[in-house]
């Protein structure tokens, strides 16, 4: 063996985690890399998991049948996320059609981008865009598409931004008090509980998330305030005040959505969306929207019943769609899921 084949460093060994799993993020190097390692992702789809750095389309069947997509067709996916929805409209407008996906995320949108791109799809079928779902008709205007046929919206937060300690979403983690959905605007959710007041954090965490004992964790949440850094300081403040509780882990998450949506002017932002929408659709243009909270579901409801009052819709959906049991059951993040629908005059 000769000097230099002695001398060459060693390639550095991948960091070991302790148990039979990894539990962190950084740690899912199988998950992150499904194309290398496809058996592992199975292995966590078939547990009924959400694989790490992915995110699994809700209603899939039920969105492409509200909307009825053919070839040809322009269509806009106003909350592109992870490209799932996205993907699966493209594959039905070809040849001819085309894609316009909208998100707010920047760290996002160009790995979402890059995902369609490699699955075949060119710039002049499907177009990345940042921005938020309210500014649709200004994105459609700098497209200079005057209307559209169909659009789908998803108002969920995608498995990636949740999966990413970094990004502040989720308190399984420790990460810092974030929630941004476009980390390069707006103030942190820890800059909104520095300084609101407690009556106003109790009606946040009503509106935001019908959470029953919001008066009660608004209190504890700004007692201890000065001590909140890290999502797990916020989520052990609010098992505490439980005291053991059985629905604990549900308050935690009711809190912290509650907290994502004030902090990303969500509410606004839809509302701003479904008074923009029959403007962005061509006649008997198709529109689904996907809701996480109820909140956003009367919103939704409301928009589509007064646009059949006015004339602006022909037809709406009767009921609610919720996602099959099986789907439930496969993917559990999908538990809350609602879908509407509606068709332009």
């Amino acid at each position: 063996m000769n000097e230099d084949a002695n001398n060459s460093p060693r390639p550095k060994r991948r960091a070991r985690y302790s148990g039979k799993n990894p539990r962190r993020f950084d740690q899912k190097y199988k998950e992150l890399d499904p194309g290398k390692h496809p058996e592992t992702v199975a292995k966590v789809i078939a547990s009924g998991k959400t694989p790490a750095g992915a995110h699994r389309p809700i209603c899939v069947s039920e969105i492409l049948e509200a909307l009825d997509p053919k070839p040809g067709q322009i269509a806009v996916d106003a909350t592109l996320g992870y490209g799932g929805h996205a993907e699966e409209l493209l594959r039905h407008i070809v040849p001819g059609g085309r894609l316009i996906g909208l998100d707010v995320d920047p760290l996002e949108l160009p790995r979402s981008e890059a995902r369609l791109r490699h699955a075949g799809f060119a710039p002049d079928v499907f177009t990345a865009v940042h921005s938020n779902f309210a500014a649709l008709a200004k994105a459609l205007a700098t497209l200079e598409i005057p209307a559209v046929d169909l659009i789908v919206a998803d108002l969920g937060v995608s498995s990636m931004q949740f999966d990413r300690p970094e990004r502040g979403f989720s308190f399984k983690q420790a990460g810092p008090l974030d929630m941004r959905l476009n980390p390069s605007r707006g103030e942190p959710a820890s800059s909104l509980l520095a300084k609101i007041s407690e009556e106003k954090l109790a009606t946040l965490l009503e509106e935001n998330s019908d959470e029953p004992r919001a008066a009660q964790i608004a209190q504890a949440i700004l007692k201890h305030r000065s001590s909140l850094r890290q999502t797990t300081d916020l989520a052990r403040v609010v098992r505490d005040t439980m005291h053991g509780n059985a629905d604990a882990e549900t308050t935690v998450r009711r809190v912290f959505q509650a907290l994502r949506i004030a902090v990303n002017g969500e509410m606004s932002a839809l509302e701003a969306f479904l008074r923009a929408l029959p403007a962005c659709l061509q006649p008997s243009g198709r529109v689904a929207i996907l809701t996480f909270h109820s909140g956003e579901d009367r919103r939704v409801k409301k928009s589509f019943k007064d646009g059949m009052t006015t004339g602006v819709y022909v037809a709406i959906s009767e009921d609610v769609i919720r996602p099959t049991a099986q789907e439930i059951h496969s993917n559990p993040r999908s538990a809350s899921a609602k879908l509407r629908w509606a068709i332009r005059a």
